[in-house]
C-alpha cells in the first residue's frame, strides 16, 4: 500500500544505498534517506513513494550510530558534490567495498572474492582538476562554487575541502577580476555573457597549473593584465588558456583552445608516465589513488617479457604506458584523437619503441585486430561509464587472451560486462575496489578474469 507523503516513519538505517542515501525498511519497504548512516535511529518523512519502495528526507534523528560524524563542510547539504561527509571514512569504505560485492552479485551474478578496498591515500584536497561554474550570487557579485543537486543553482563555495587550497585561492582571485573589471558571466537562460567555468589543473608531482576559462566567445577583456597579475600573484600558473564554448549546452568545454599564456598544457608524471595534460586531456583526478589503482592493474595483468598487450580505452595511454617495460609489444586504441596524440608523444618521451597507439573505436579497432590475427596475451579495458559495448566484448573473446583486466569507474556496468565474459570462457578470479574519489559515492574497481578454455 502507497505511503502518503509527508508521513513520518520511524526508521532504522541498516546500509547505503550506491547513490549513497541511507536505506532502512518499513513494514517490508525499503526507504532510501540522505544524508545518514548505517545504525542510525530516526524519523523520516516520505517524500515521494514508487510502490514497493520510497525515498525520505531526514525528519528527526533520535540516535545516531557511531558512523555519524559532523560534516566539515559549510555547504555539504546543498552543494551537489560530496554525499558522505556526515560519515566516517571507515564507514564509507566499508560502503564501497560493498557497492562492488553487491553489483558483482546482484547484476552481474558473479560470486568471486572482493579484496578489503585500497584506500585514497588523501580524503581531502586529493584532485587535480576542478571545473567552477561562475554566477552572480545573492549580493550581485561573480562567485564560483558548484550546482545543488539535480539543478543549475549555484552553491558558491570560496573553499572546497576535495581541491588543493591554490586552486581554490585561483578560483576566488579570478571571481574578483571579473567583478573589478566588469567582465560579464554567463546566463543559461538567456545565453548571454562571457565567462561560463573556470578550469583547473594541477601537476600533483610537478605543482604546475593550468588555467582556463570557458568563455562564451573567442576574447578575453583585459587579458594581458589578467595573465600578468595572475601569474605575479600565483607563480605556479605555468599557462593561461581560453576555451571556446558557445554552444547552448551543458556540456562544459568546447573543442577550441586558444593559448593567453605559456604552452597551453602542463606537465606531470603518473606512474612514472610522462603526461601534458590541456584543458581537454583525460585524467584521473586523483594522482596518487591513480598510482594506486593502475598498480592493481599491473599486479593483475602478470606480464610476461615475450606478451603482447593489448589496451583498449586507453586514453592517453598511461595504464599501458606504466606497464609497457614489462612486455614485448604494447598497442593503444582510444577513439579521441587528441588522447592518442599524447599517448604517442608519452611513449616517445619514455623512449618506449614497443609501444603504438591507434584512433578508433574500441569495438571496430578490436574487430579489425582480431581479423589481422593479433593474439593479445593480456587485454586491460578501461571504458567510461557506460562500459564496454558488445562488439568490443565479441571481438576479446575471439582474440582469446590468457587474461582480462578490466578496470572500471562503474561496478554496475563491470559486473554486466564481467558477466559477458564469464559466459564466454573467461573466470572473474578477483575484484580489488579502490578509493580514488573520498567522500563522494563514486568507487574505481579492477577485476582479474583468466580464460579457462583454450581451442
Amino acid at each position: 500500500m502507497p505511503t502518503p507523503k509527508n508521513t513520518i516513519l520511524p526508521l532504522t538505517i541498516e546500509s547505503l544505498s550506491s547513490d549513497g542515501s541511507g536505506v532502512g525498511h518499513y513494514e517490508g519497504k525499503a526507504v532510501f534517506v540522505p544524508y545518514t548512516a548505517p545504525g542510525d535511529r530516526i524519523e523520516a518523512r516520505i517524500v515521494k513513494d514508487m510502490g514497493r519502495y520510497a525515498f525520505g528526507i531526514l525528519e528527526k534523528p533520535v540516535a545516531l550510530s557511531s558512523q555519524h560524524i559532523e560534516p566539515d563542510c559549510p555547504v555539504y547539504r546543498p552543494c551537489g558534490g560530496c554525499c558522505f561527509r556526515h560519515l566516517s571514512y571507515e564507514a564509507e569504505a566499508q560502503a564501497k567495498e560493498g557497492f562492488v560485492r553487491d553489483a558483482l552479485r546482484r547484476i552481474g551474478g558473479l560470486e568471486l572474492p572482493v579484496l578489503p578496498l585500497l584506500a585514497s591515500p588523501l580524503q581531502q584536497r586529493y584532485r587535480n582538476k576542478v571545473q567552477f561554474p561562475v554566477a552572480l550570487n545573492a549580493g550581485g557579485r561573480v562567485a564560483a562554487g558548484f550546482y545543488a543537486p539535480r539543478s543549475h543553482r549555484l552553491v558558491p563555495c570560496a573553499d572546497c575541502q576535495l581541491q588543493p587550497r591554490p586552486l581554490n585561492e585561483i578560483a576566488g582571485w579570478i571571481c574578483d577580476f571579473l567583478q573589478q573589471n566588469a567582465i560579464p558571466v554567463y546566463s543559461e537562460q538567456t545565453h548571454t555573457g562571457l565567462v561560463r567555468h573556470i578550469f583547473l589543473r594541477q601537476g600533483w608531482h610537478t605543482g604546475q597549473i593550468l588555467v582556463c576559462l570557458v568563455i562564451n566567445g573567442r576574447s578575453l577583456p583585459h587579458a594581458q593584465e589578467f595573465c600578468e597579475s595572475l601569474t605575479a600573484r600565483f607563480p605556479a600558473v605555468r599557462t593561461v588558456v581560453l576555451n571556446v564554448n558557445r554552444q547552448k549546452t551543458n556540456v562544459i568545454t568546447g573543442a577550441e583552445c586558444i593559448s593567453l599564456h605559456g604552452p597551453g598544457y602542463i606537465e606531470d608524471t603518473l606512474c612514472g608516465v610522462p603526461v601534458q595534460l590541456g584543458p581537454l586531456s583525460f585524467y584521473q583526478v586523483n594522482t596518487p589513488g591513480a598510482e594506486l589503482l593502475y598498480g592493481v592493474a599491473k599486479q593483475f595483468a602478470a606480464l610476461r617479457p615475450g606478451d603482447t598487450l593489448l589496451d583498449l580505452y586507453c586514453g592517453m595511454g598511461t595504464i599501458g604506458l606504466s606497464m609497457v617495460r614489462e612486455c614485448k609489444e604494447l598497442i593503444g586504441v582510444e577513439i579521441v584523437p587528441e588522447a592518442v596524440e599524447s599517448a604517442r608523444r608519452n611513449a616517445a618521451a619514455m623512449g618506449a619503441a614497443n609501444a603504438r597507439f591507434l584512433c578508433a573505436d574500441a569495438g571496430r579497432a578490436a574487430a579489425q585486430l582480431s581479423a589481422e590475427g593479433l593474439a593479445p596475451d593480456v587485454i586491460c579495458l578501461d571504458p567510461p561509464r557506460k562500459g564496454c559495448d558488445e562488439a568490443t566484448l565479441n571481438a576479446v573473446c575471439k582474440m582469446a587472451p590468457r587474461t582480462v583486466v578490466m578496470v572500471s569507474c562503474n561496478p554496475a556496468t563491470a559486473a554486466r560486462d564481467c558477466a559477458f565474459l564469464a559466459a564466454h570462457d573467461y573466470r572473474p578470479v578477483q575484484a580489488q575496489p579502490v578509493d580514488l574519489f573520498p567522500r563522494t559515492r563514486h568507487v574505481e574497481c579492477v577485476i582479474l578474469l583468466t580464460r579457462t578454455v583454450r581451442e
